[in-house]
């Protein structure tokens, strides 16, 4: 039982016909539901009025089957029922369907401590609340947090308006800690979970000695999950549009609206304010997205605004949006391989692709040259094999982006999470005789990409790395002229690599001198590698390779590939010499040809005292490690660059590594914006 006087609003079609727009409904209807509502093993809420006061009380009770006229109902769970009836009269019933509110004044004809019986007459109306419509609660734990004191509580009735708890203190607490004056903040448990958390303003409570009851009313009408872009993911309409259904976390009822609009990373949805139930700031577990009764996604979501809709019309309408918190991956690929490809029928995402077609289009448009062929051409078949893998089971680590016609592939780009926190991207190459606008078209599909995903757990994208040669003038412009306009070496950097092959056999006879011990890397060892890149670079390079103190655990990764089919394996190692560090290598073992430049099995080699390491000293450590590989040419990266050539030795090429921080994607995308303008127009 609770005091419902300033607390809870008391429904009346008389003495509240202000705030009330009122329907008589039919007696045989009011049967129905009555009989609902005991089907559900749900209450009604019975208002009963001071005989000499104003003040109310609100008890729950239980409807028993109803078949005519007469309504009898038992007392829920109220065990002092008998210290109030000779002082109380009975007002009216009050209850919901979940969609509508009514108020029914059935005469009362008994009411002893175990039930109360009424006879319905026709007076009984569906009301139309100018206010939000309240739920009643049970189990819903609370913490109230003002001036840093902590209250604990539960919630008993919610609104998007109003949220009813009843408070409790423990010594040395006092109800004097709570200022009405100042803001309070409010975080609603759903068992070990925090659904709701947001300010609020406290608009009244009532008198108790250690349990008061307080009236709090939500301040925002907006939350902030994310930090703001300014090139936020693509909102879409489609058609038909798809539903949302989710179980509220706080009333239990099941909530099932329309979409209005949908992006990769949220939707928003319009609904009637007396019904909705919707809070922004409250996070929903599990919410399915249906496309059509073809498909259901499942995400995890929370509500970030609420705004109201001007439609010409008596019935107020609002709009909320929800910003998806994390998806399966598999979910994710569903929906913006939808999305993608409702903006650019022409444009797929992990779409099935015609392998045999696929190595035609890297053949002919020169992205596998001769020079790359000599070196892939022994392991053609492991490499076909595992591109089957990649292109045909679509496995979570792995997003591949064409577009094509007729079924003829006119540009191609992928990527592949190839670090725990860092996805790769590779593979861009188009026919630029046929469609000299198809690789500008995939390019900026892989941004939207990036965009619609890194603010996902599931995805792991906090780094974008890409290696292109300095001399490749369309990715230098890309990725060059990104790292040149964000011109901050945390959020973009770019290092330069020597690209040579080590050679199994010719340098097998090899071994360390005395003095020199290759060993696993510790953290304080690479602290001191981070210390020595800081003042040559100072760029993200170790961040986004798992080199640094406390790094990256591989285990969740492998098992992501181990689980596709493929491998992954990472290594690092200490170079020393009299236990002083004078070079890191870093070990990557993948499938051979998962890159067809074999950077994803290399071997990354960071030297920090260039003067003491001699040619062969590297390759005798090398040698040491050499068994990791299955290939006998070996790619090697060597940085800083300008070792190999003070050490004599012959470099094949040079790569840079670009790495883009994804909280910096705003400065990438005005960039890239601007220059697919000039280079479109």
């Amino acid at each position: 039982m609770q005091l419902t006087s300033d607390i809870v609003p008391f429904l009346s079609a008389e003495d509240d016909s202000k705030r009330l727009t009122t329907v008589k409904i039919s007696k045989s209807l009011l049967i129905n539901k009555l009989n609902f509502i005991n089907f559900q093993n749900d209450t009604i809420l019975m208002h009963l009025k001071h005989k000499k006061f104003s003040n109310i009380i609100a008890c729950d009770v239980s409807p028993k089957p109803c078949t005519d006229d007469r309504l009898e109902c038992t007392w829920a769970g109220t065990d002092d029922i008998h210290n109030h009836r000779e002082s109380y009269r009975f007002q009216n019933l009050v209850f919901s369907d979940g969609h509508k509110q009514f108020v029914i004044t059935p005469q009362l004809i008994r009411m002893d401590d175990q039930t109360v019986c009424f006879q319905l007459t026709d007076s009984c109306f569906e009301a139309q609340i100018q206010t939000d419509t309240r739920h009643h609660c049970n189990g819903i734990d609370i913490k109230l947090i003002q001036n840093s004191a902590v209250f604990s509580g539960t919630l008993t009735e919610f609104g998007p308006e109003n949220l009813i708890v009843d408070i409790s203190y423990k010594p040395p607490q006092s109800f004097q800690w709570i200022d009405f004056q100042s803001p309070a903040s409010i975080i609603i448990h759903d068992k070990n979970e925090i659904v709701y958390s947001g300010q609020c303003r406290i608009s009244s409570q009532s008198n108790g000695q250690r349990t008061r009851t307080y009236n709090l009313r939500p301040v925002h009408q907006q939350t902030r999950r994310f930090k703001p872009k300014e090139y936020r993911s693509t909102r879409q309409r489609l058609s038909p549009s798809p539903d949302i259904t989710f179980r509220h976390p706080i009333t239990r009822k099941i909530i099932s609206l329309k979409i209005h609009d949908l992006s990769g990373l949220g939707f928003s949805v319009i609904a009637a304010d007396a019904s909705s139930g919707l809070l922004p700031g409250l996070t929903i577990s599990d919410l399915s997205v249906s496309f059509s009764n073809t498909f259901t996604i499942r995400c995890r979501a929370q509500i970030i605004y609420k705004k109201s809709l001007d439609n010409g019309s008596e019935k107020k309408q609002t709009q909320y949006g929800f910003t998806i918190l994390d998806m399966d991956i598999q979910d994710h690929i569903k929906l913006l391989s939808l999305l993608y490809q409702a903006e650019d029928p022409h444009t797929y995402m992990c779409k099935d692709i015609d392998l045999e077609e696929l190595w035609n289009f890297f053949f002919e448009t020169g992205f596998i040259y001769p020079e790359k062929y000599a070196h892939i051409e022994a392991n053609k078949t492991t490499i076909k094999q595992t591109y089957e893998k990649i292109y045909t089971r679509h496995p979570g680590i792995a997003r591949h982006f064409i577009n094509q016609e007729n079924g003829r592939i006119l540009a191609h780009m992928a990527t592949i999470r190839f670090y725990p926190n860092t996805w790769l991207i590779h593979h861009h190459a188009s026919r630029k005789s046929e469609s000299p606008l198809a690789g500008l078209t995939v390019l900026n599909q892989i941004g939207r990409f990036i965009n619609d995903s890194h603010n996902l757990y599931s995805i792991h994208m906090d780094y974008l790395i890409c290696y292109y040669r300095p001399d490749n003038k369309f990715p230098h412009r890309v990725f060059g002229g990104a790292q040149t306009r964000i011109d901050h070496p945390k959020g973009c950097s770019i290092d330069t690599f020597s690209y040579l092959h080590y050679d199994k056999a010719e340098n097998s006879h090899l071994a360390l001198p005395q003095g020199w011990q290759l060993t696993q890397s510790t953290d304080d060892e690479l602290a001191e590698l981070e210390n020595f890149y800081e003042n040559a670079s100072g760029g993200l390079m170790l961040d986004a390779i798992g080199l640094k103190p406390n790094g990256c655990d591989f285990t969740e990764l492998s098992k992501a590939y181990q689980k596709a089919g493929l491998k992954r394996k990472y290594c690092i190692f200490s170079l020393k010499k009299d236990n002083r560090l004078t070079a890191v290598l870093s070990i990557n073992i993948s499938d051979i040809g998962l890159n067809l430049s074999d950077l994803t099995s290399s071997a990354n080699v960071i030297i920090l005292d260039p003067e003491e390491l001699t040619k062969d000293i590297l390759y005798a450590s090398l040698s040491t490690l050499d068994s990791n590989f299955e290939q006998d040419q070996i790619p090697l990266l060597i940085y800083p660059e300008t070792y190999a050539e003070s050490h004599s030795i012959k470099v094949e090429k040079k790569y840079n590594l670009w790495v883009l921080n994804t909280q910096f994607t705003d400065n990438y995308f005005k960039f890239l914006n601007k220059m697919l303008r000039c280079i479109r127009y």
